[in-house]
């Protein structure tokens, strides 16, 4: 490893903990941390008293451990896509570009920052969810080894899709429709909010393409009782195919994604970024 890389790499780490403490003195991030995961809880302790159709397991235990994969879908697409296209327009990525191996900075710097950012929630949601309901428990050092690889893939498969939709909008200001619309779609019906053997089978084709299903159901498996399992497809946990996808999504993601950001860094110049500029302080006009 050359000594550019090097330290492009301890930049980027150094940055990403940097970003990360920072959120904590910002009243929108810490809304996110506490806020989000206390509504997700109240409704997992409203549920628990009810069961899933066809499976003696709360609907509460089930929401809260299908809410944690979404967690880790939602930090790697939309907020990755969010960050990417602001400080696209803000010049950030224009000045890491200018630097020895800045755009390797620059992602390393980001997918700290997502990755810690998304262990806060998970944290923030998992602990008392342990006191809170029942049936939600995890199986020895197995089940948190699974949680670890899951929570891995998840990130590595969906932050290269949030780097390019967010390289591909050219304004911050409608990324979040954009980005939200189709994501949400796709997470209802991926079983996240309800089990998934309630989706339409078309439905259930095409939400197994894709990492939000699979990173679900990989957090189910770690945190449900096997009773789970007669409401699955397969009546299976699927461990194997949930690697599989997974790990082909991170693989082109990793491939496209570095393709992607350089050819739109290429295409940005300090003219552009200025019209840019021009263009949303008329707008908010």
């Amino acid at each position: 490893m050359n000594t550019a890389l090097r330290a492009a790499l301890r930049a980027g780490t150094k940055r990403g903990w940097i970003e990360y403490r920072k959120s904590f003195a910002n009243g929108q991030d810490m809304f996110n941390y506490f806020g989000l995961g206390a509504v997700f809880l109240g409704v997992a302790f409203l549920l628990r008293g009810s069961s899933v159709e066809g499976a003696e397991v709360s609907v509460g235990a089930m929401v809260v451990a299908s809410i944690i994969g979404f967690m880790v879908t939602m930090g790697g697409i939309i907020t990755v896509a969010q960050i990417l296209a602001t400080e696209r327009e803000d010049g950030t990525l224009l000045r890491a570009k200018t630097l020895p191996r800045g755009l390797t900075g620059y992602v390393v710097g980001k997918s700290v920052h997502i990755l810690l950012v998304t262990l806060t929630n998970i944290l923030i949601v998992l602990v008392p969810s342990f006191f809170l309901l029942e049936q939600f428990a995890v199986d020895g050092a197995r089940g948190w080894f699974t949680l670890l690889w899951v929570f891995v893939l998840g990130i590595t498969a969906t932050v290269p899709i949030g780097a390019i939709v967010g390289s591909l909008i050219r304004s911050p200001r409608t990324a979040m429709g954009l980005v939200m619309i189709p994501v949400m779609g796709l997470t209802m019906i991926s079983g996240i909010f309800f089990q998934f053997s309630a989706v339409p089978v078309w439905a259930q084709w095409i939400a197994q393409v894709f990492p939000v299903y699979w990173v679900g159901l990989g957090t189910r498996s770690v945190f449900l009782p096997d009773a789970m399992l007669s409401v699955e497809v397969g009546e299976s946990w699927r461990l194997l195919e949930t690697a599989g996808v997974l790990g082909a999504w991170s693989l082109v993601g990793l491939v496209a994604a570095p393709i992607v950001l350089r050819r739109m860094a290429n295409r940005e110049s300090g003219s552009r970024l200025a019209a840019s500029r021009d263009k949303a302080l008329q707008s908010t006009v």
